[in-house]
């Protein structure tokens, strides 16, 4: 129920998705005794997205989840493991195309296959399912396997974890394949924006990590006040900032995790 709730109601909220709504029903309304509410409801959400697409607000909201965890420490040691989340192939449009399709967190991949590189003794688990509602039979995994070897990873220290549909799935299932040992250090890869949810989760599962971000979207604190000259970038940054906290609520409030807003652990 959590993931179809997610897949519908979730994304119904998604800034885009909402203030679309609400102008449809103002034209609908425009046609009917209720007009003014029509006029009202259309200029609210023209306004509303032309803030979202071309003020500051993407960046001020996403920012703070961007900063929760700062770039990992490599002085601490040899990581034992790293674990990569989903997010970086389009499953779909691969299966379509016969090839490997990447999206705009093609960061994830490429960053943690230089990991491997570095750290020649660590395991490596790339966590990435459906997402989709309806299931299809493309699965991210299928695709990073030979994407890795490519990038100069040995096969036999990959692990593929398909099945995978939520980042609360990629935690459990990623703790049922690494197994970790007491003492063993494992990193965690994935967007900066989506950090301090995985941890979260990650934590819940009782599976300790370290968190490795990257495929930051949000510059640093001189571009809070940045307008955007496209808005569509804007858009989006608002988009992702306004659903990772979405998830960051649905989660702590349905008991997925532990803490509202995941921060560092203390020395």
């Amino acid at each position: 129920m959590f993931f179809v709730l997610s897949k519908t109601l979730g994304i119904a909220l998604l800034p885009t998705n909402f203030l679309i709504g609400i102008g449809l029903v103002g034209v609908i309304l425009l046609a009917t005794r209720f007009a003014r509410l029509g006029r009202r409801l259309l200029i609210f959400s023209v306004v509303l997205l032309g803030v979202c697409g071309f003020s500051p607000l993407g960046n001020l909201v996403l920012y703070p989840l961007e900063q929760r965890f700062p770039p990992w420490d490599p002085t601490r040691g040899a990581p034992d493991g790293i674990v990569v989340l989903g997010g970086a192939i389009d499953a779909d449009l691969s299966a379509t195309r016969d090839t490997t399709v990447f999206t705009r967190a093609a960061d994830r991949v490429v960053e943690a296959a230089a990991l491997a590189r570095q750290y020649p003794k660590a395991r490596i688990i790339y966590s990435g399912g459906s997402a989709n509602l309806f299931d299809r039979d493309a699965r991210e995994a299928d695709y990073a396997a030979a994407v890795f070897e490519r990038l100069g990873v040995s096969g036999d220290r990959l692990t593929m974890e398909r099945r995978s549909r939520n980042t609360q799935e990629n935690a459990e299932f990623s703790k049922l394949l690494a197994a970790p040992k007491s003492g063993e250090r494992w990193l965690l890869v994935t967007s900066a924006f989506h950090m301090p949810r995985s941890i979260g989760l990650f934590r819940k599962a009782g599976f300790a990590v370290e968190a490795y971000p990257v495929d930051w979207r949000a510059g640093g604190s001189g571009d809070w006040l940045a307008f955007s000259a496209f808005a569509l970038d804007g858009l989006e940054r608002t988009e992702i900032a306004v659903r990772e906290y979405i998830g960051l609520a649905a989660y702590r409030i349905s008991g997925k995790t532990s803490e509202l807003f995941p921060a560092p652990d203390r020395p």
